[in-house]
């Protein structure tokens, strides 16, 4: 089912995005792969590790990734290092 959907949650509770849930595991994975690779990972740079993983994406990475992030927020898959400045993600657990 290339159609089949997901719609995404937000760590806020605000209103997430639907989309193809192929699209969706592939910037899943490559996000993981980036973040686990890294250990810890500066949101700036998760854009360009996900783009390099999936060189034939088909449409904007920078709005997947924000989305797909967003979404493993809050399922409780990756969390936000607290702090001021840059944004730094890691695997929970």
């Amino acid at each position: 089912m290339a159609d089949e959907r997901i719609l995404t949650l937000h760590p806020q509770g605000k209103a997430g995005v639907n989309i193809k849930r192929a699209k969706y595991e592939a910037v899943r994975t490559a996000i993981l792969q980036a973040i686990d690779a890294a250990g810890v990972l500066s949101f700036g740079e998760l854009p360009a590790r996900c783009a390099a993983l999936l060189p034939d994406f088909d449409g904007s990475i920078s709005w997947y990734v924000i989305s797909v992030k967003l979404d493993l927020e809050a399922r409780g898959v990756i969390e936000r290092l607290p702090g001021k400045g840059k944004q730094q993600l890691r695997r929970r657990g």
